[in-house]
């Protein structure tokens, strides 16, 4: 009987994650892709964003980020407009994301009153300055990569990843910690050809809004410099019912004025 007992309490006693974890390494990909990206029918966000070089010198960035789901968990469009400081005011970032070809993107630039393109060969690059990347706006497309579930532990699944077009990208593979509560990304480090660890993208807030868990402060870090971006989004707002009008060309040099706008409630 005390044998039965000890037996009992020990089932009892196992992590639930031993009965109900994912173990197919695209299925939680898929999930992740859509807890980060997908919340709602759409989306809107302010962004304040601190970048900070190797000298600790320091450079503020604060921007609106409007974002329509076109399908379910399919094609999106984002547009991205900037108030703060001066001299990127009204510089106006838009995006039609793709599931089955490159993503279209253009950068209208209001001091030279130019659009430009951005190339498909230009999404690794820096955004703004920071240490944020044209990719990360919108997301890594999950089917760009292999995905390999290498660990489960209470609170994440680790998966790596390596791209199957090496030559598109600047890292050789990266690893990420999916939460496994809320299927978000807590934290992606991404490796060079030598196995070494160069960029890091951390999450260090999480809060719910329309009942989605939502990242609201997060880091990223250049290791080899030292350099790093810190972001806090406030004023979030999910199914506010935007428009498809307010994502095209014509909204890079005419901003939608009125969905910048902050919430009122």
């Amino acid at each position: 009987m005390r044998t039965l007992l000890t037996v009992t309490s020990l089932i009892l006693a196992l992590p639930s994650f031993a009965a109900d974890a994912l173990t197919d390494a695209d299925e939680i990909v898929t999930n992740a892709n859509l807890a980060s990206y997908y919340a709602g029918a759409d989306g809107r966000s302010e962004v304040r964003m601190i970048i900070t070089d190797s000298q600790g010198r320091q450079q503020r960035r604060q921007f609106t980020v409007l974002r329509r789901n076109v399908e379910e968990a399919g094609d999106q469009q984002f547009l991205v407009v900037f108030s703060q400081p001066s001299d990127v005011r009204n510089t106006v970032f838009l995006v039609d994301k793709h599931l089955e070809r490159d993503d279209d993107r253009w950068l209208y630039l209001p001091g030279l009153d130019l659009v430009k393109r951005i190339s498909a060969g230009d999404k690794r690059t820096s955004f703004v300055g920071a240490h944020y990347f044209y990719e990360d706006v919108s997301g890594r497309r999950p089917s760009d990569d292999e995905h390999v579930l290498v660990e489960t532990t209470d609170d994440y699944y680790v998966l790596d990843h390596t791209p199957k077009d090496a030559g598109t990208v600047e890292f050789a593979s990266y690893t990420t910690w999916v939460d496994r509560q809320t299927f978000l990304p807590m934290k992606i480090e991404y490796r060079n050809a030598a196995g070494d660890v160069y960029r890091r993208v951390e999450v260090t807030g999480v809060e719910e809004f329309d009942g989605h868990p939502t990242v609201t402060t997060s880091r990223v870090s250049d290791l080899q410099t030292g350099g790093k971006t810190d972001m806090q989004f406030r004023f979030i707002k999910y199914d506010v019912g935007l428009p498809e009008d307010v994502f095209t060309e014509r909204s890079l040099r005419s901003p939608p004025r009125e969905w910048l706008a902050r919430p009122k409630d």
